[in-house]
């Protein structure tokens, strides 16, 4: 047993994240346990660049909503206590809204050889306001 009594928060690099994130690491891929775990922080209007995981990723929200879109236009809108499951290979981003902090815990499998991120190009303001649009208006057809 070992008892991790914390670790330093860091600033998520800009040449993976669209302004302010931070995160905790949790767990690091180290063999022969794979998983990579961590808190992540995003303040509002924060997001993931477009980035892929070999074996998939799972996020679980701890506070705030999160926005979780895909390259064909889907968007998921999560709340604390939900969880949103990207499969194997598929490119997508993750953030928060424009109106508040979000948290979620971030876990990947790595595959030998990290932790299996394949990073790509930021999501474009564009692209954000448009998943944002979409996500609020589903949101509120679901309330009424």
């Amino acid at each position: 047993m070992e008892h991790v009594t914390g670790t330093a928060t860091l600033r998520g690099p800009s040449e993976r994240f669209t302004g302010d994130v931070y995160l905790n690491m949790i767990e690091a891929p180290a063999e022969p346990a794979r998983l990579a775990a961590a808190l992540v922080r995003f303040t509002p209007g924060a997001r993931t660049n477009w980035h892929s995981h070999t074996l998939g990723q799972v996020l679980h929200v701890t506070d705030g909503v999160a926005l979780v879109g895909t390259r064909d236009g889907a968007v998921v809108r999560a709340s604390p206590g939900e969880t949103v499951r990207c499969p194997p290979g598929e490119e997508h981003w993750h953030g928060a809204t424009d109106e508040a902090f979000m948290s979620h815990l971030a876990l990947v499998v790595g595959d030998g050889r990290g932790d299996g991120t394949t990073w790509l190009e930021p999501v474009t303001d564009h692209q954000y306001t448009e998943a944002l649009a979409s996500a609020t208006s589903r949101a509120k057809k679901e309330t009424s």
